[in-house]
C-alpha cells in the first residue's frame, strides 16, 4: 500500500497550515487553544478536538431528523469509511485490522478493503509495515485547511463587506488549494450585479488573477515543475497556454501586487486582485472585487478601485499579523 505525501504548498497556504512547515514541530489553531503536533498523536487530536467542538449531540440529532429520501440518497460506503477514521481517532494508539472491523461493526475482509482505500489516499498510515494504523497526514491537512479558513473568513469579512459599499461591486475571498483557487467567501453587490460565484467554487489557478498573485511567492523551477505535466484548459483567449506563459503572468502580477483582470477569466468579466499576508510575510489568500465589464463603467479604475483593493488586503494583512 502507498500513499501520497501531504502537500503543504509553503508560500500558497493558510497561515495555519503553512506555520507547521516553517516551524516544523508545532502550531496553533489562532484563536482556539489547541496545540498541534506533527505526529500521529496530533492527527487523533484534532479530530478529538473537532468532535467535541461540533457536540455528538448535534450529530444524533441530525441521524434523527432524516431525510424522507434518507434510503435513495445515504450511501453506506461512504458512512464506513469516515467510520473508520471516528474510531481509528478515538482509540489512543494504532489499531489493527480485526479492531476496527469489530468497531464499526463490519467483517475483517470488508474492514480491510476500507483501510487500504484510506491507507492509498493518505487518510491513514501504518506505522509497522500495514500490521497496525493511525490517522495520515492528508486528515491533518483537512483539519488545518477547515481552522485556517476560518479564521481567515472571520477577519476578512468585515474589510469585504466596506469594500463592497465603497465600490458597490461584489467581493471575494479565496485560497490556493493545491493547483485551484478555492473561493471561501463572498459579499454579494447590493445593486443588480450579483456575483455568480458562490462560495466553494474552484477555478485552475494558472488561469485566475487570484490563482497568479497567490502563486507569486513560488520559486520560477517550482511553477515549472507544478504545471509541466499539467493539462491546461483554456477558458478564455486570455488564458495562458504554456508554462511559459503562466511563470510570465506570475511574475507580473508578483511584482505589481495587483491585477486588474479584463475578460481574463470570463469573457465580459471584469476584477481587480490583491494579495493577503500573514504575519511570516507569506501569501495566505488574496480578494478581489469582480463583476461585469458594465458594473465597473464610469469609475476610476487606477485611481480610486486599485487603491481601495489594496488597502482591503493590506488591513487583512495587518490583521493576520503581517507588518511589511
Amino acid at each position: 500500500m502507498h500513499h501520497d505525501p501531504v502537500d503543504f504548498p509553503g508560500a500558497c497556504t493558510p497561515p495555519n497550515i503553512r506555520r507547521i512547515q516553517c516551524a516544523g514541530i508545532d502550531g496553533r489553531g489562532r484563536g482556539r487553544k489547541l496545540t498541534l503536533r506533527f505526529s500521529a498523536s496530533s492527527f487523533i487530536a484534532t479530530v478529538k478536538y473537532t468532535a467535541r467542538s461540533e457536540s455528538y449531540s448535534h450529530v444524533d440529532k441530525q441521524v434523527q431528523e432524516k431525510h424522507k429520501n434518507h434510503g435513495t440518497y445515504f450511501v453506506p460506503g461512504l458512512f464506513r469509511g469516515l467510520r473508520v477514521l471516528e474510531v481509528i481517532a478515538k482509540n489512543e494508539k494504532p489499531m489493527t485490522v480485526s479492531e476496527v472491523g469489530r468497531a464499526i461493526g463490519v467483517s475483517r475482509s470488508s474492514a480491510f478493503r476500507l483501510i487500504y482505500t484510506l491507507n492509498d489516499m493518505g487518510f491513514v498510515a501504518s506505522p509497522d509495515d500495514n500490521r497496525t494504523f493511525s490517522l495520515g497526514a492528508r486528515v491533518l491537512s483537512l483539519g488545518f485547511s477547515f481552522l485556517a479558513s476560518q479564521d481567515i473568513i472571520e477577519i476578512a469579512r468585515p474589510e469585504m463587506a466596506r469594500l463592497r459599499d465603497e465600490t458597490g461591486i461584489s467581493s471575494h475571498l479565496a485560497i490556493l488549494e493545491k493547483d485551484e483557487v478555492l473561493f471561501l467567501e463572498c459579499v454579494q453587490s447590493k445593486s443588480g450585479y450579483i456575483s455568480n460565484v458562490n462560495v466553494g467554487t474552484r477555478r485552475p489557478a494558472y488561469a485566475s488573477p487570484l490563482g497568479w498573485l497567490m502563486l507569486s511567492n513560488y520559486p520560477v523551477r517550482e511553477l515549472v515543475n507544478k504545471f509541466k505535466d499539467a493539462e491546461l484548459t483554456k477558458l478564455t483567449e486570455l488564458t495562458p497556454a504554456t508554462v511559459n506563459e503562466i511563470v510570465d503572468c506570475v511574475s507580473k502580477a508578483g511584482a505589481a501586487g495587483y491585477v486588474v483582470s479584463k475578460g481574463i477569466v470570463a469573457k465580459g468579466g471584469y476584477s481587480i486582485s490583491a494579495p493577503i499576508f500573514d504575519d511570516t510575510g507569506c501569501i495566505a489568500a488574496a480578494i478581489d472585487i469582480s463583476g461585469p465589464t458594465s458594473a465597473f463603467e464610469g469609475l476610476d479604475i487606477d485611481g480610486k478601485l486599485v487603491p481601495r483593493v489594496k488597502a482591503a488586503a493590506d488591513s487583512i494583512s495587518k490583521s493576520l499579523g503581517y507588518t511589511g
